[in-house]
This record gives structure tokens, sequence and C-alpha cells, in this order.
């Protein structure tokens, strides 16, 4: 049973870069959550909806997991699941039947069994689509990264789930890692990030695998990113700096050769921080309950937009020899493919 709707949240309107204003209001709820479980419905098979199946119905999982359970999970029929073969899709299967998870074969069977919905599936590009059901049946939608192949893509998703009133929310995992959240922001000075960057041909370059570094860049510098430049591209690696106000850069290294792994430095008025080590999903998956009983996104909109919007500038910086593109111009583009 859904909570009635006793507010929405004003619109909220913010000024990126040289002036590109857009407005995206969601409903906030108040009343308190229900007694009986929050029951989450899934779209698609991958090491996402397997872990977190895992994490929301083990019996000890926790008083800060408490109130949601993952109930049942629909795997679309010719979804591209670019990074998984089919024996690893069965074992995904296997560990999400374990868990308790029934496994339907519609939508409609999903969206019937659940109160929220998770969308799993690994591929950005069949994301509008699948929200859409969710959205329709006024479902709040935790949808996994890549939100959607490119920066249009994403507009277009926020766009549709702000006129029909419907909360979402998005985010790494590598947001949440231990020491990260306990930075002060108004004394971060620089930053810089890196994690593994694999490439898909038919996704805008870091949306990929590369967001799991910029993500955390924008947890420590905060939104408000004005430019962006990308430094270095090449078979091995990419190396984009951001500027920010007040001289602030913070950079982020996409590995592709060599070791790899996720981290970075933060560099504060009177500290120099070593970002923890990422330790699994557990983290995220609070805030995803949190967003569950709350309908309230725990990272705004719009910083989720400008996350996306620099990894496009990015794209385009590199495409144009390594000039400065910026952030506002780069989400005032975007908009114009969608009308």
């Amino acid at each position: 049973m859904y909570l009635k709707r006793r507010k929405f949240l004003k619109k909220t309107i913010q000024t990126v870069g040289a002036g590109i204003a857009g407005a995206y209001a969601f409903p906030a709820f108040s009343a308190p959550v229900p007694a009986a479980d929050i029951r989450v419905g899934v779209v698609g098979l991958s090491v996402h909806s397997a872990a977190f199946s895992k994490i929301l119905n083990d019996p000890q999982k926790g008083a800060d997991l408490e109130g949601c359970r993952i109930v049942a999970l629909y795997h679309p029929k010719g979804n591209p699941d670019v990074d998984f073969t089919p024996e690893q899709l069965a074992g995904f299967e296997k560990e999400i039947r374990a868990a308790g998870v029934k496994i339907v074969a519609s939508m409609d069977e999903m969206l019937a069994l659940s109160d929220v919905v998770m969308i799993e599936t690994n591929d950005g590009r069949p994301h509008l689509a699948e929200v859409m059901p969710a959205f329709k049946a006024g479902k709040p939608v935790y949808l996994d990264k890549p939100v959607a192949e490119n920066l249009a893509a994403v507009l277009k998703i926020y766009d549709v789930a702000a006129k029909m009133k419907i909360p979402v929310f998005t985010s790494s995992a590598l947001r949440y890692v231990d020491n990260l959240s306990k930075i002060d922001k108004s004394q971060v000075l620089g930053a810089d990030t890196y994690s593994p960057a694999a490439l898909e041909k038919s996704h805008t370059d870091l949306f990929w695998y590369g967001i799991h570094a910029v993500e955390p860049l924008f947890t420590a510098m905060g939104a408000g990113c004005k430019e962006v430049m990308q430094v270095q591209h090449s078979d091995g690696e990419d190396v984009v700096a951001g500027f920010w106000d007040r001289d602030r850069v913070g950079t982020v290294r996409g590995i592709r050769n060599g070791k790899r792994g996720f981290g970075g430095t933060v560099f504060t008025e009177k500290d120099i921080i070593t970002l923890d080590t990422f330790t699994g999903y557990r983290s995220l998956v609070v805030h995803i309950v949190g967003f569950f009983k709350t309908k309230v996104p725990p990272v705004p909109v719009e910083e989720t937009i400008e996350i996306y919007a620099f990894m496009e500038a990015a794209m385009e910086s590199r495409k144009n020899g390594g000039v400065k593109v910026s952030i506002a111009d780069t989400i005032r583009k975007a908009k114009a493919k969608n009308h």
C-alpha cells in the first residue's frame, strides 16, 4: 500500500554554469512507514540484483536495512546484457532464487507484487522503456547506473519522472565509501579520484564504468562544476579535469591498463585525506532503503544530472582535441535533442 501524498516538494531550480536552469519536482512523504515490509520488485539479472537480494533478504541484515525486502524479479527478453554470458545470468538467477525472490514472467506480474522498483539491467539503453511501467504504476524507482546511454536520454527519464511526480534515485556505490561522507565539502580545495573505466561504444565514454570515479569526485567537491577538459584519452586510460568555483580543480583517472582499483585523495584546508577502500554494496543499499521509506532521493536530482553532464562534456572535449567544455552548454545541447 502506498502512503498518501501529503505534500510536494517545491520546484527546485538550480542554475548550472553559464545559466542553464531546469526544474525537477518530486513528491515528499512525511507519514510514518507502515510496519509491514516495503515489497521491492526488480527488473534485470545482474551482479547488483544478485548482491542486493542477498543483502536485503538476509535474516540477519541489521536494523538499518529493516523494512524492505526483494520479493520478485523480472528479466526482460532481448535485454542487451552486454557484460554477461548466459552462464553468468543463470548464476545470478540461482543466487536470487536462493535469497527467496520469485522470478516472474512479465513486468505486470512483478509490478503487481511490489510497492517500489529497482531497475538493475546493466545496459542504459533500455532503461526509459523499463522505468515507464513503474512510473505509470506510481512506484518510486531506484535506477542503477548508467541511468541511460547519453545525457539526452538521462534528461528524458528525469523529465518524465518530474512530470509524473515519481521519485527516482541513482548512485554509484563508490559514493558511500566509509570516510567520504565525513568530509566537510566547504573545506575541500580539490580532489583526485580513480576507478576502472571499461568502455562500451553504445554509451558516453565514462558512463559505462568511469562513473565510479566521477561520483566520488562530486561527493567530495559538491555540485557546481563549470567546465570540463579531457587531458588524456588512450587505450590504457582517461584523465579528465573539472573546474569548480574558487579556482578548485578535481580530476578523474579512468584505468584500463595495469593495476586497477577504486580510490582517491581529497585536499582540504587542514588535511589530505586518502579515501577508504570500496568494501561492498551494503552502504548503498542502506541509502536505497532510506529512499524507499522517505521517497526523497539522497542525492539531489540536480547533482546527478551534473555528474552525467560532466561525463558527456569530457567526451565532447575529447572529440575536440581537449578543449574546455561548458557544463551549462552541454546540458543545453542535450535538452535541445529532446525537443
